[in-house]
């Protein structure tokens, strides 16, 4: 989890509303370096102890903030998340759900040419245990200091794996929400990827959802992983056309299918649960035939 967000993170928190100081008061007693809040118009100003910029860029020059969390409504979001990195800001996460896919589209192209981490659009964002660095708006009092990441498309299948996985006794090096919405930052495969090279992840949990292939993708980078994943695809009940929960998941075609994911997460190596209420009881079955607890 350190390569995204660790105890050197300088946190930025775009969209300094409600839910914006609520997650930064949340973050910073939870132990997070939250150095600045932005809203255009109220630079000078400090709120809930936060010192507040109009632009990102201030936030960087004075603060040497390296991590922006985005509350920005969805209609003005994508240009926040390109503010962020016309500011070099290394780690985006954008909370935001439901930007315009006209939008991400234009983000995607020009974060193609940036070295900037996109986390989201429509996500819970970051959490690293050990180093106690939140980046989010995941509730911290399910998670546990341990071993196995968590990653997923629905953020409130990241609480309730990662609650069972405590309640199991098995504690987590951190969780990755890489976003419900049909276009975003990192992919499934690419959390997979920060996670294999995390010294502080043995395991990994990963929570996909019916429409579009991410998962596919995921399987063929599982087929050269190390380390064992326990997989649960949402929505094997929902008929084709017809959107469940986030706006990227619906079926339209046989490889959007919770069938055809489940699968190929199979044939790749991964154990698959098909009941959510299982996938505590899998982990900890795996991680003794693993030799891992």
């Amino acid at each position: 989890m350190s390569l995204l967000l660790d105890e050197n993170s300088k946190v930025v928190i775009q969209g300094f509303g409600a839910a914006g100081q609520r997650e930064a008061i949340i973050c910073r007693d939870y132990g997070t370096n939250v150095v600045a809040g932005v809203t255009p118009g109220k630079g000078g100003q400090e709120i809930e102890g936060f010192p507040i910029r109009n632009t990102v860029q201030e936030a960087v020059d004075e603060f040497d903030a390296n991590v922006s969390l985005i509350f920005v409504p969805a209609p003005f979001a994508a240009d926040a998340i390109l503010e962020a990195n016309s500011a070099d800001v290394p780690v985006i996460i954008c909370i935001t759900e439901n930007i315009p896919v006209q939008d991400m589209m234009r983000v995607k192209r020009v974060l193609s040419n940036s070295d900037s981490t996109l986390i989201g659009p429509n996500c819970p964002g970051i959490i690293n245990i050990g180093a106690r660095a939140r980046a989010g708006i995941m509730p911290i009092d399910v998670y546990m200091d341990g071993n196995v990441g968590v990653i997923s498309r629905s953020g409130t299948l990241v609480y309730e794996a990662v609650d069972q996985l405590t309640k199991a006794g098995i504690g987590q090096s951190g969780s990755i929400g890489v976003g419900g919405d049909p276009i975003i930052g990192t992919s499934q495969a690419e959390a997979l990827a920060l996670l294999e090279n995390d010294p502080n992840t043995a395991a990994i949990v990963l929570i996909g959802e019916i429409g579009g292939t991410a998962e596919q993708e995921a399987a063929e980078y599982i087929k050269i992983m190390n380390k064992p994943v326990v997989a649960f695809i949402a929505g094997a009940t929902a008929p084709p056309g017809r959107r469940m929960g986030h706006a990227g998941a619906i079926i339209a075609g046989a490889a959007g299918t919770a069938e055809a994911k489940q699968q190929a997460l199979r044939d790749a190596g991964a154990t698959v649960v098909e009941n959510p209420g299982e996938i505590g009881s899998q982990m900890l079955a795996v991680l003794k035939e693993q030799g891992l607890a």
